[in-house]
């Protein structure tokens, strides 16, 4: 697949640029159905490659080209959701390799954000109304300042920071999601887009894995029990209860 990284406003699909004198709006109104490549539809503003271009041609625009601009609203055309981050059915279906780049992209994108605001002059302000979540958090951290709508249902979701070492499908990879000492999650891909996860608990180990999972025969091996869809599940056993009241 060729992509072509050139673009302008004029093309734009997913972001709306207007400039009103020093102050420029940068609305986010992704198309559900503009998806760089078929298969997924890009809903609540979650975003793939194509949206990130945009939104790289449009900064890189904003600090060359418009010297007169000294203030960025980075905002959303969408009711009640500002972004939700990166489509998740996008990278599951696309390869380790273009994952790979497409996470770089993404995160030089926020960094040009950073760098503008240090180097040139702009000063970012992210006006978040509705579900800003995941990596849609991590675009409005990058801004300057980060205004929320006080209406009762606006609200903001932290990156998975411990998540993000696992890509869907890359496969071979592990990430300690959980950890207390006595209490340890880890989560790892089975190279089908299933994840599964390990809970170890006083030296007990147990894997429950998503249907569909390919699990490799270590992972197996090292737990005292595995539960899947082809489990005959327990119906007695130890019981994990997890509350952040003792007295509750």
């Amino acid at each position: 697949m060729t992509i072509d990284f050139r673009t302008e406003p004029a093309r734009y699909k997913h972001w709306k640029l207007s400039i009103d004198g020093n102050i420029a709006t940068l609305a986010m109104d992704v198309d559900e159905q503009g998806g760089l490549v078929e298969g997924y539809e890009l809903k609540l503003n979650s975003y793939d490659l194509g949206v990130d271009i945009e939104l790289y041609d449009a900064i890189q625009r904003l600090r060359f080209c418009h010297p007169e601009v000294g203030a960025v609203v980075v905002t959303s055309a969408k009711e009640r959701v500002f972004c939700s981050g990166a489509n998740i059915y996008m990278l599951g279906g696309s390869t380790h390799s273009f994952k790979v780049n497409f996470c770089k992209f993404t995160n030089e994108t926020r960094l040009y954000i950073e760098d503008a605001s240090a180097n040139s002059g702009l000063r970012f302000i992210a006006a978040c109304k509705g579900t800003t979540a995941g990596g849609g958090y991590e675009l409005a951290l990058a801004c300057d300042d980060i205004v929320l709508v006080d209406d009762g249902s606006s609200a903001v979701s932290f990156p998975e920071t411990p998540l993000l070492a696992v890509l869907p499908g890359d496969g071979e990879q592990t990430a300690i999601v959980y950890d207390t000492g006595d209490l340890r999650i880890r989560k790892f891909e089975s190279g089908t887009d299933r994840a599964a996860y390990a809970v170890d608990y006083n030296g007990h180990s147990v894997v429950i894995a998503s249907c569909g999972a390919e699990l490799e025969e270590a992972q197996l091996t090292e737990a005292d029990q595995v539960l899947s869809c082809e489990s005959v599940w327990p119906q007695t056993g130890p019981v994990f209860i997890f509350q952040d009241d003792p007295a509750g």
